[in-house]
Protein backbone atom coordinates (compact mmCIF):
# COMPACT_ATOMS: atom_id res chain seq x y z
CA UNK A 1 0.00 0.00 0.00
CA UNK A 2 2.75 2.36 1.02
CA UNK A 3 3.88 2.19 -2.89
CA UNK A 4 0.61 3.31 -4.19
CA UNK A 5 0.02 6.80 -5.44
CA UNK A 6 -3.00 9.18 -4.17
CA UNK A 7 -5.21 11.25 -6.22
CA UNK A 8 -6.23 14.56 -5.59
CA UNK A 9 -9.64 13.28 -4.05
CA UNK A 10 -8.22 10.97 -1.57
CA UNK A 11 -8.70 12.58 1.62
CA UNK A 12 -12.41 13.12 0.10
CA UNK A 13 -12.77 9.38 -0.58
CA UNK A 14 -11.56 8.27 3.09
CA UNK A 15 -14.07 11.20 4.81
CA UNK A 16 -17.10 9.86 2.81
CA UNK A 17 -16.34 6.19 3.71
CA UNK A 18 -14.61 4.80 0.19
CA UNK A 19 -13.32 0.83 0.57
CA UNK A 20 -10.13 1.69 -1.41
CA UNK A 21 -7.96 -1.00 -3.40
CA UNK A 22 -4.87 -0.70 -5.42
CA UNK A 23 -5.50 0.03 -9.34
CA UNK A 24 -3.47 0.56 -11.63
CA UNK A 25 -0.94 2.16 -9.12
CA UNK A 26 -3.41 4.15 -7.11
CA UNK A 27 -5.02 4.04 -4.26
CA UNK A 28 -8.85 3.88 -5.11
CA UNK A 29 -12.17 3.52 -3.94
CA UNK A 30 -14.26 0.46 -5.27
CA UNK A 31 -16.92 1.36 -3.48
CA UNK A 32 -18.58 3.71 -1.02
CA UNK A 33 -20.83 2.83 1.70
CA UNK A 34 -23.96 2.33 -0.77
CA UNK A 35 -22.80 -0.47 -2.28
CA UNK A 36 -21.79 -1.16 -5.72
CA UNK A 37 -25.51 -2.00 -6.63
CA UNK A 38 -26.74 1.05 -5.54
CA UNK A 39 -23.96 2.79 -7.17
CA UNK A 40 -24.98 1.63 -10.62
CA UNK A 41 -28.84 2.03 -10.63
CA UNK A 42 -27.87 5.67 -8.87
CA UNK A 43 -25.62 6.41 -12.15
CA UNK A 44 -28.01 5.16 -14.53
CA UNK A 45 -31.04 6.73 -13.11
CA UNK A 46 -29.20 10.55 -11.74
CA UNK A 47 -25.62 11.39 -11.54
CA UNK A 48 -22.63 9.66 -10.00
CA UNK A 49 -19.58 11.25 -9.49
CA UNK A 50 -16.00 9.38 -10.42
CA UNK A 51 -12.39 10.09 -9.72
CA UNK A 52 -10.74 9.06 -12.55
CA UNK A 53 -7.63 11.06 -11.85
CA UNK A 54 -5.17 8.03 -12.38
CA UNK A 55 -6.08 8.49 -16.11
CA UNK A 56 -2.86 10.09 -18.04
CA UNK A 57 -3.50 13.36 -18.83
CA UNK A 58 -1.33 14.57 -22.17
CA UNK A 59 -1.19 17.60 -24.26
CA UNK A 60 0.39 18.22 -28.04
CA UNK A 61 1.89 20.74 -28.95
CA UNK A 62 4.64 23.18 -30.05
CA UNK A 63 3.64 23.35 -33.70
CA UNK A 64 1.11 24.45 -36.12
CA UNK A 65 -1.81 22.45 -35.43
CA UNK A 66 -2.07 20.76 -38.76
CA UNK A 67 1.21 19.19 -38.49
CA UNK A 68 0.68 18.19 -34.62
CA UNK A 69 -2.32 16.78 -36.01
CA UNK A 70 -0.36 15.08 -39.36
CA UNK A 71 1.98 13.32 -36.75
CA UNK A 72 -0.53 11.88 -34.52
CA UNK A 73 -2.49 10.91 -37.24
CA UNK A 74 0.72 8.20 -38.80
CA UNK A 75 -0.14 6.76 -34.90
CA UNK A 76 -3.23 6.08 -34.96
CA UNK A 77 -5.59 4.43 -37.55
CA UNK A 78 -8.39 7.42 -36.95
CA UNK A 79 -9.13 10.84 -39.11
CA UNK A 80 -6.87 13.41 -36.64
CA UNK A 81 -6.17 15.79 -39.51
CA UNK A 82 -10.53 16.43 -39.95
CA UNK A 83 -11.67 16.78 -36.76
CA UNK A 84 -12.81 19.80 -35.80
CA UNK A 85 -11.63 22.60 -33.41
CA UNK A 86 -13.60 21.85 -30.49
CA UNK A 87 -14.48 18.04 -30.74
CA UNK A 88 -12.85 15.01 -29.39
CA UNK A 89 -12.90 11.52 -31.18
CA UNK A 90 -11.92 7.85 -29.61
CA UNK A 91 -8.36 6.42 -30.82
CA UNK A 92 -6.26 3.43 -30.18
CA UNK A 93 -2.69 2.60 -30.29
CA UNK A 94 -1.67 -0.19 -32.60
CA UNK A 95 1.45 -2.57 -32.96
CA UNK A 96 3.28 -3.66 -36.18
CA UNK A 97 0.95 -6.36 -36.15
CA UNK A 98 -2.57 -4.57 -35.85
CA UNK A 99 -3.02 -5.53 -31.86
CA UNK A 100 -4.37 -2.59 -29.75
CA UNK A 101 -1.34 -1.29 -27.21
CA UNK A 102 -4.33 0.64 -25.80
CA UNK A 103 -7.41 2.88 -26.00
CA UNK A 104 -7.60 6.70 -25.46
CA UNK A 105 -9.47 9.90 -26.27
CA UNK A 106 -8.32 12.89 -28.38
CA UNK A 107 -9.71 16.46 -28.55
CA UNK A 108 -8.89 19.36 -31.21
CA UNK A 109 -8.31 22.30 -28.65
CA UNK A 110 -6.88 24.81 -30.96
CA UNK A 111 -3.45 25.24 -31.39
CA UNK A 112 -2.82 21.57 -29.32
CA UNK A 113 -4.29 17.74 -29.23
CA UNK A 114 -5.58 16.62 -25.80
CA UNK A 115 -5.15 13.03 -24.92
CA UNK A 116 -6.34 10.91 -22.58
CA UNK A 117 -4.82 7.60 -21.43
CA UNK A 118 -5.63 4.62 -19.58
CA UNK A 119 -3.82 4.37 -16.46
CA UNK A 120 -2.21 1.65 -16.56
CA UNK A 121 -0.81 2.22 -19.98
CA UNK A 122 0.32 6.01 -19.60
CA UNK A 123 3.89 5.28 -19.13
CA UNK A 124 4.31 3.37 -22.27
CA UNK A 125 2.00 5.34 -24.06
CA UNK A 126 3.43 8.48 -23.63
CA UNK A 127 7.13 7.08 -24.12
CA UNK A 128 5.74 6.10 -27.39
CA UNK A 129 4.30 9.64 -28.31
CA UNK A 130 7.61 10.97 -27.03
CA UNK A 131 9.64 8.69 -29.51
CA UNK A 132 7.40 9.02 -32.75
CA UNK A 133 6.33 12.99 -32.40
CA UNK A 134 9.34 14.66 -30.60
CA UNK A 135 11.00 17.34 -31.19
CA UNK A 136 8.62 18.09 -34.23
CA UNK A 137 6.06 17.96 -32.15
CA UNK A 138 6.20 18.38 -27.87
CA UNK A 139 4.50 15.86 -25.92
CA UNK A 140 3.40 17.20 -22.05
CA UNK A 141 2.13 14.98 -19.82
CA UNK A 142 -0.41 17.00 -17.32
CA UNK A 143 0.45 16.33 -13.60
CA UNK A 144 -1.08 19.33 -11.85
CA UNK A 145 -5.07 18.73 -13.06
CA UNK A 146 -6.96 16.28 -11.69
CA UNK A 147 -9.98 14.20 -14.30
CA UNK A 148 -13.40 13.58 -12.43
CA UNK A 149 -16.79 12.45 -14.44
CA UNK A 150 -20.14 13.28 -13.75
CA UNK A 151 -22.31 10.34 -15.14
CA UNK A 152 -25.97 10.00 -15.46
CA UNK A 153 -29.20 11.21 -16.97
CA UNK A 154 -28.93 14.18 -14.44
CA UNK A 155 -25.42 15.30 -15.21
CA UNK A 156 -26.37 17.95 -17.23
CA UNK A 157 -28.94 19.61 -14.48
CA UNK A 158 -26.16 19.16 -11.75
CA UNK A 159 -23.54 20.85 -13.83
CA UNK A 160 -25.32 23.32 -15.30
CA UNK A 161 -25.98 24.31 -11.22
CA UNK A 162 -22.53 25.56 -11.54
CA UNK A 163 -22.08 26.83 -15.26
CA UNK A 164 -25.44 26.97 -17.51
CA UNK A 165 -23.55 26.93 -21.09
CA UNK A 166 -22.71 23.16 -20.54
CA UNK A 167 -26.07 22.36 -21.75
CA UNK A 168 -25.01 23.20 -25.28
CA UNK A 169 -22.06 20.82 -25.49
CA UNK A 170 -23.27 17.67 -27.75
CA UNK A 171 -21.82 14.25 -27.24
CA UNK A 172 -17.84 14.30 -27.35
CA UNK A 173 -17.78 18.56 -27.80
CA UNK A 174 -14.84 19.67 -25.82
CA UNK A 175 -14.61 23.21 -24.00
CA UNK A 176 -13.20 25.33 -21.74
CA UNK A 177 -15.87 25.97 -18.90
CA UNK A 178 -15.52 28.49 -15.58
CA UNK A 179 -16.72 26.06 -12.62
CA UNK A 180 -16.94 27.30 -9.50
CA UNK A 181 -14.47 30.10 -10.67
CA UNK A 182 -11.43 27.82 -11.86
CA UNK A 183 -10.90 27.38 -15.54
CA UNK A 184 -11.59 23.71 -16.25
CA UNK A 185 -11.53 21.42 -19.46
CA UNK A 186 -14.84 19.69 -20.29
CA UNK A 187 -15.91 17.07 -22.70
CA UNK A 188 -19.51 15.64 -22.91
CA UNK A 189 -18.26 11.99 -22.95
CA UNK A 190 -17.90 9.08 -20.49
CA UNK A 191 -17.37 5.51 -19.71
CA UNK A 192 -20.92 4.53 -18.91
CA UNK A 193 -23.49 4.64 -21.58
CA UNK A 194 -25.20 7.99 -19.81
CA UNK A 195 -25.01 11.37 -20.94
CA UNK A 196 -22.48 13.05 -18.79
CA UNK A 197 -18.86 15.28 -18.57
CA UNK A 198 -15.21 14.15 -18.02
CA UNK A 199 -13.59 17.34 -15.99
CA UNK A 200 -10.27 18.38 -16.26
CA UNK A 201 -9.79 20.74 -12.94
CA UNK A 202 -6.30 21.76 -11.36
CA UNK A 203 -5.58 19.86 -8.63
CA UNK A 204 -5.53 22.36 -5.72
CA UNK A 205 -9.05 22.82 -6.75
CA UNK A 206 -10.64 19.43 -7.56
CA UNK A 207 -11.63 18.70 -3.70
CA UNK A 208 -13.70 21.71 -3.61
CA UNK A 209 -15.34 21.24 -7.05
CA UNK A 210 -16.21 18.16 -6.46
CA UNK A 211 -17.46 18.85 -3.25
CA UNK A 212 -19.88 21.62 -4.76
CA UNK A 213 -21.12 18.79 -7.02
CA UNK A 214 -21.45 16.45 -4.66
CA UNK A 215 -24.34 18.93 -2.56
CA UNK A 216 -27.10 18.29 -5.75
CA UNK A 217 -29.08 16.10 -3.95
CA UNK A 218 -29.09 13.78 -7.33
CA UNK A 219 -25.24 13.48 -6.97
CA UNK A 220 -23.36 10.86 -5.51
CA UNK A 221 -19.96 9.17 -5.25
CA UNK A 222 -19.13 6.21 -7.50
CA UNK A 223 -16.16 3.58 -7.44
CA UNK A 224 -14.58 1.41 -9.88
CA UNK A 225 -17.20 -1.63 -8.95
CA UNK A 226 -20.18 0.52 -10.70
CA UNK A 227 -17.81 1.68 -12.90
CA UNK A 228 -17.41 -1.58 -14.24
CA UNK A 229 -20.43 -2.84 -14.05
CA UNK A 230 -21.85 0.24 -15.94
CA UNK A 231 -19.52 -0.29 -18.88
CA UNK A 232 -20.12 -3.67 -19.24
CA UNK A 233 -23.53 -3.15 -19.44
CA UNK A 234 -22.64 -0.27 -22.11
CA UNK A 235 -20.72 -2.95 -24.23
CA UNK A 236 -17.63 -0.67 -23.51
CA UNK A 237 -14.03 -2.33 -24.09
CA UNK A 238 -11.82 -2.50 -20.80
CA UNK A 239 -8.17 -2.83 -21.98
CA UNK A 240 -6.13 -5.70 -20.96
CA UNK A 241 -9.32 -7.54 -20.99
CA UNK A 242 -11.47 -7.25 -24.25
CA UNK A 243 -9.12 -5.58 -26.13
CA UNK A 244 -5.39 -6.31 -25.63
CA UNK A 245 -1.96 -6.41 -28.72
CA UNK A 246 -3.58 -10.18 -29.65
CA UNK A 247 -6.60 -7.86 -30.35
CA UNK A 248 -7.48 -6.28 -33.82
CA UNK A 249 -9.78 -3.66 -34.31
CA UNK A 250 -12.22 -5.61 -36.66
CA UNK A 251 -12.81 -8.38 -33.94
CA UNK A 252 -13.25 -6.37 -31.34
CA UNK A 253 -16.16 -4.53 -33.12
CA UNK A 254 -14.26 -1.53 -33.50
CA UNK A 255 -13.93 -1.01 -36.85
CA UNK A 256 -16.76 2.17 -36.41
CA UNK A 257 -14.10 3.66 -34.53
CA UNK A 258 -11.39 3.85 -38.17
CA UNK A 259 -12.65 6.57 -40.36
CA UNK A 260 -13.19 5.91 -44.31
CA UNK A 261 -11.02 8.31 -45.34
CA UNK A 262 -7.94 6.16 -43.40
CA UNK A 263 -9.40 2.79 -44.71
CA UNK A 264 -8.79 1.17 -48.38
CA UNK A 265 -9.78 3.86 -51.05
CA UNK A 266 -9.59 7.07 -48.41
CA UNK A 267 -7.62 9.74 -49.24
CA UNK A 268 -5.16 9.28 -46.03
CA UNK A 269 -5.80 5.02 -46.47
CA UNK A 270 -2.94 3.72 -44.09
CA UNK A 271 -0.24 5.42 -42.63
CA UNK A 272 -0.19 4.23 -39.72
CA UNK A 273 1.06 0.87 -37.47
CA UNK A 274 -0.56 -2.25 -38.84
CA UNK A 275 -2.22 -0.82 -41.32
CA UNK A 276 -2.14 -3.79 -43.77
CA UNK A 277 -3.43 -5.89 -40.95
CA UNK A 278 -5.68 -3.75 -39.82
CA UNK A 279 -7.59 -2.62 -43.07
CA UNK A 280 -7.50 -6.03 -44.59
CA UNK A 281 -9.70 -7.76 -42.07
CA UNK A 282 -12.48 -5.16 -42.13
CA UNK A 283 -12.80 -6.10 -45.76
CA UNK A 284 -12.16 -10.05 -45.15
CA UNK A 285 -13.77 -9.86 -42.49
CA UNK A 286 -12.56 -11.36 -38.97
CA UNK A 287 -12.63 -14.97 -37.98
CA UNK A 288 -13.36 -14.19 -34.24
CA UNK A 289 -15.60 -11.26 -32.94
CA UNK A 290 -16.46 -9.89 -29.56
CA UNK A 291 -19.79 -10.38 -28.55
CA UNK A 292 -22.42 -10.08 -25.77
CA UNK A 293 -23.42 -13.14 -23.47
CA UNK A 294 -26.19 -13.84 -21.19
CA UNK A 295 -25.78 -16.77 -19.18
CA UNK A 296 -28.93 -18.41 -17.76
CA UNK A 297 -29.63 -17.88 -14.12
CA UNK A 298 -28.30 -15.35 -11.97
CA UNK A 299 -24.76 -16.21 -11.74
CA UNK A 300 -22.54 -14.27 -13.49
CA UNK A 301 -19.87 -16.11 -15.91
CA UNK A 302 -16.45 -13.65 -15.15
CA UNK A 303 -13.37 -13.54 -17.05
CA UNK A 304 -11.25 -16.49 -18.33
CA UNK A 305 -14.09 -18.85 -18.36
CA UNK A 306 -14.05 -21.21 -21.50
CA UNK A 307 -16.62 -21.30 -24.00
CA UNK A 308 -17.64 -24.68 -26.39
CA UNK A 309 -19.98 -24.87 -28.84
CA UNK A 310 -21.63 -27.87 -27.08
CA UNK A 311 -22.23 -29.02 -23.59
CA UNK A 312 -19.84 -31.80 -24.25
CA UNK A 313 -16.98 -32.97 -26.22
CA UNK A 314 -15.68 -30.25 -28.47
CA UNK A 315 -12.30 -27.69 -28.96
CA UNK A 316 -12.53 -24.51 -26.97
CA UNK A 317 -14.00 -22.01 -29.00
CA UNK A 318 -13.45 -18.66 -27.14
CA UNK A 319 -13.33 -17.20 -23.37
CA UNK A 320 -15.11 -14.66 -21.53
CA UNK A 321 -13.29 -11.47 -21.37
CA UNK A 322 -15.19 -9.48 -18.71
CA UNK A 323 -18.37 -10.45 -16.96
CA UNK A 324 -20.30 -9.68 -14.20
CA UNK A 325 -24.13 -8.92 -13.12
CA UNK A 326 -25.97 -6.34 -14.54
CA UNK A 327 -28.08 -4.17 -12.29
CA UNK A 328 -30.04 -2.63 -15.14
CA UNK A 329 -30.28 -5.88 -16.91
CA UNK A 330 -31.32 -7.65 -13.87
CA UNK A 331 -29.23 -10.76 -14.36
CA UNK A 332 -25.61 -11.81 -15.21
CA UNK A 333 -23.57 -10.08 -18.75
CA UNK A 334 -20.53 -10.82 -20.44
CA UNK A 335 -18.58 -10.17 -23.16
CA UNK A 336 -15.88 -12.57 -24.94
CA UNK A 337 -14.80 -13.60 -28.54
CA UNK A 338 -16.18 -16.62 -30.26
CA UNK A 339 -15.45 -17.79 -33.84
CA UNK A 340 -17.52 -15.65 -36.51
CA UNK A 341 -20.01 -18.43 -37.42
CA UNK A 342 -20.78 -18.22 -33.71
CA UNK A 343 -21.31 -15.12 -33.19
CA UNK A 344 -25.32 -14.67 -34.37
CA UNK A 345 -27.67 -13.53 -31.96
CA UNK A 346 -29.73 -15.91 -30.30
CA UNK A 347 -26.79 -18.64 -30.46
CA UNK A 348 -26.00 -20.67 -27.59
CA UNK A 349 -22.57 -21.38 -26.38
CA UNK A 350 -21.40 -23.03 -22.88
CA UNK A 351 -19.49 -21.65 -20.49
CA UNK A 352 -17.05 -24.36 -18.12
CA UNK A 353 -17.10 -23.92 -14.68
CA UNK A 354 -16.09 -25.71 -11.83
CA UNK A 355 -16.09 -28.88 -14.62
CA UNK A 356 -19.98 -28.22 -15.88
CA UNK A 357 -21.16 -26.41 -18.92
CA UNK A 358 -23.51 -23.77 -18.75
CA UNK A 359 -25.68 -22.53 -21.73
CA UNK A 360 -25.15 -18.82 -22.63
CA UNK A 361 -27.03 -16.82 -25.47
CA UNK A 362 -25.13 -14.62 -28.01
CA UNK A 363 -26.87 -11.32 -27.73
CA UNK A 364 -26.16 -7.72 -29.48
CA UNK A 365 -24.44 -5.39 -27.87
CA UNK A 366 -24.77 -3.51 -25.95
CA UNK A 367 -26.93 -4.93 -23.41
CA UNK A 368 -28.23 -0.80 -22.18
CA UNK A 369 -28.59 1.16 -24.97
CA UNK A 370 -26.67 4.69 -24.92
CA UNK A 371 -28.34 7.63 -23.44
CA UNK A 372 -25.59 9.93 -25.13
CA UNK A 373 -26.52 13.60 -26.30
CA UNK A 374 -26.84 13.71 -29.53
Amino acid sequence: MTDLRMTPLHALHDELGGKMVGFAGYDMPVQFPAGIMAEHIHTRTKAGLFDVSHMGQVILSGAPMAEIAAAFEALVPMDVIGLPRGRQRYGLFLNEAGGVLDDLMFANRGDHLFVVVNAACKHEDIARMKAALEPGVKVTEVTDRALIALQGPEAEVALMKINAAVADMDFMDVATVMLDGVECWVSRSGYTGEDGYEISVPERHAEALARLLLEHEDVMPIGLGARDSLRLEAGLCLYGHDIDTQTLPAEAGLSWAIQKVRRHGGDRAGGFPGADAVLDQIVQGAARKRVGLRPEGRAPMREGVALFASDSGGERIGAITSGGFGPTVGGPVAMGYVPTDQAAPGTTVYGELRGKRLPLTVTRLPFVAANFKR
